[in-house]
């Protein structure tokens, strides 16, 4: 009958890392424009490098805002809000995020809504002003473009991205157009409900269902869902995980770990 692959965008086909935390950058400093007094662009790329150690945590854009405050923090004691920040550590940001995220949003005071928007109206000026430096920032994996544009199975893409922003990729830098009612991005609701509105599809009967993610988390979230049973779920190693989460996923019946290459070759 056929295959249907939903796939997360960022860490699995693309590598955004360095356009996000960029953006994250640019943002704090519109949201905190006092926390960025004296800081020169030494300490500005320190936070730039870190930002890519921490990038495993992310679930939702607007949590690199937070991150980059944090680190901030972590550095400058004279500008500290938070009670978490001091001798904190990059491993103790990739072990505690949980803990930590809803800690910071209360003694900073931050409504997620607001920052989900203006994490957007950031990125979209740097689009407006400067599109081909924004998807300069960004790069798709090496031969994920040839897969997607050669894919005989039916593909969704099924993202925590605003949906706009993973298009204008998808055109800019892998030259492929997928359509727009088959990307699912930030706005519809969790991945597990959208895994289970593509299941329910009449036209989507009798086809083969694997969901590639590259967040264990996430890939547990369905797992606890019996009526996804139907999916095969795969953990992309090459995404933002750690050697912890991927020896975790290893060990869950479930769970099959993908290397890129293996990924592209089943695309195709």
């Amino acid at each position: 009958m056929g295959d249907l692959y939903a796939l997360d965008f960022d860490g699995v086909l693309c590598d955004s890392c360095g356009e996000s935390s960029l953006s994250a950058v640019k943002a704090t400093k519109v949201r905190w424009p006092s926390l960025f007094n004296g800081v020169d662009s030494s300490l500005e790329d320190w936070i730039v490098d870190q930002m890519h150690v921490v990038r495993p945590v992310v679930e939702t854009g607007y949590e690199n805002l937070l991150l980059v405050r944090l680190l901030l923090e972590s550095r400058i004691s004279s500008i500290r809000k938070s009670s978490v920040a001091e001798g904190l550590t990059v491993e103790g940001i990739l072990e505690n995020w949980a803990k930590i995220k809803p800690i910071i949003m209360a003694e900073w005071d931050e409504d997620r809504d607001f920052l989900i928007d203006l994490f957007g109206k950031v990125r979209d000026e740097w689009m407006d002003n400067d599109l081909a430096t924004w998807i300069g920032a960004n790069r798709f994996y090496p031969g994920v473009p040839d897969a997607l544009k050669f894919a005989s199975s039916k593909l969704y893409i099924v993202t925590t991205k605003q949906s706009r922003f993973a298009d204008a990729l998808l055109r800019g830098l892998a030259e492929i157009t997928i359509p727009a009612e088959r990307i699912y991005g930030l706005g519809t609701g969790p991945k597990v409900k959208v895994l289970k509105q593509l299941q329910e599809m009449p036209e989507h009967q009798g086809l083969t269902l694997h969901f590639v993610e590259d967040r264990l988390a996430t890939l547990k979230n369905v797992i606890k869902e019996s009526e996804l049973d139907g999916w095969n779920l795969y953990l992309g190693d090459w995404g933002y995980n750690t050697q912890k989460e991927r020896e975790e996923a290893a060990s869950i019946p479930r769970i099959h770990i993908l290397g890129l290459s293996d990924f592209s070759n089943k695309l195709k």
